[in-house]
């Protein structure tokens, strides 16, 4: 099984590659054999881990993110930007996590492909 690593570190609004990085993940993780998708949030994209942000869109990037960790799919921001942006204690999309730079140090590693936004 190929490992995949998706690391997003545009803000979710007001640019497309979060939303991008999304699709790519989700199309990713819903093919019939999936590869191991994680995604690692960074700057300012660890705002998208906070629930209840109302975009304008029907389903709109929580429910994207929560369609992602439905498929399994390992989800975590970087503790230092979320900390940075005062998100280390409050409440994130359930099935998020924070996660380290050694974690991602690992996941990159680890992956066979990264892939940037």
């Amino acid at each position: 099984m190929q490992n995949v690593l998706i690391i997003i570190h545009a803000p979710p609004y007001g640019s497309e590659r979060c939303l991008s990085g999304l699709r790519l993940a989700t199309a990713l993780a819903g093919r019939d054999d999936p590869p191991a998708v994680k995604v690692f949030l960074m700057s300012d994209a660890t705002v998208l881990g906070l629930p209840k942000q109302v975009d304008g869109a029907t389903n709109g990037l929580q429910g994207m993110v929560e369609t992602l960790v439905g498929y399994g799919v390992d989800i975590r921001l970087c503790r230092t930007c979320a900390l940075a942006r005062g998100l280390g204690e409050l409440p994130l999309i359930p099935g998020l996590s924070i996660g380290t730079l050694a974690e991602l140090a690992q996941a990159t590693l680890d992956a066979d492909k990264v892939v940037t936004f």
